[in-house]
């Protein structure tokens, strides 16, 4: 019973596993947000290994030397209070909304791209073909407007698809213009 108990028990402190946490948390909150969001949306066996990496190295950062089950417990919570903390920001002060989340970008309007867009997000205009194929489209005359959204998805809204009734997804749409 005693080694069930020393595995639980803290080798670092308190409130330094939360500094720890806290300090990684926001660094690869900036550096992900800094990276851009149009590799959120489909993570490849290179992606994933550098998420495992990551993580592994921030693991490390973030707990020092210390391998109890304690301050990996205090850690994680420090982390996931983060994540929570910023979700409910984001839901009740909107417009912090904006500093929190990418916004989507508009990368085509009416059949026209719009290049100023794809600059921003460092998209190439075989990306962009060929996320609108992966969509089925197979001429820009048929887009009425695409997007990448604020989780790295593309998505692309049909000139047909527009003059339907109903109420629109593109109300307050000024990523467009």
């Amino acid at each position: 019973m005693e080694k069930f108990a020393q595995i639980f028990e803290l080798q670092a402190g308190f409130a330094e596993m939360i500094i720890r946490g806290t300090t990684m948390y926001w660094v690869l909150y900036a550096l992900l947000r800094i990276s851009g969001r149009r590799d959120m949306g489909s993570l490849g066996m290179a992606d994933m290994l550098v998420l495992v990496l990551v993580a592994d190295a921030a693991g490390n950062a973030m707990s020092g030397d210390s391998y109890s089950m304690g301050d990996g417990i205090i850690v994680v919570a420090t982390i996931v209070g983060w994540s929570y903390l910023l979700d409910r920001v984001g839901y009740y002060v909107p417009p912090l909304r904006r500093l929190l989340e990418p916004q989507r970008v508009c990368l085509i309007r009416s059949g026209k791209v719009l290049v100023h867009g794809l600059r921003k997000e460092h998209i190439t205009r075989s990306e962009l073909m060929e996320q609108l194929r992966l969509k089925g489209v197979a001429n820009l005359a048929e887009v009425e407007r695409a997007y990448l959204e604020a989780t790295g998805e593309f998505s692309v809204v049909r000139v047909q698809e527009r003059s339907k009734a109903g109420a629109s997804t593109l109300e307050g749409d000024d990523a467009c213009g």
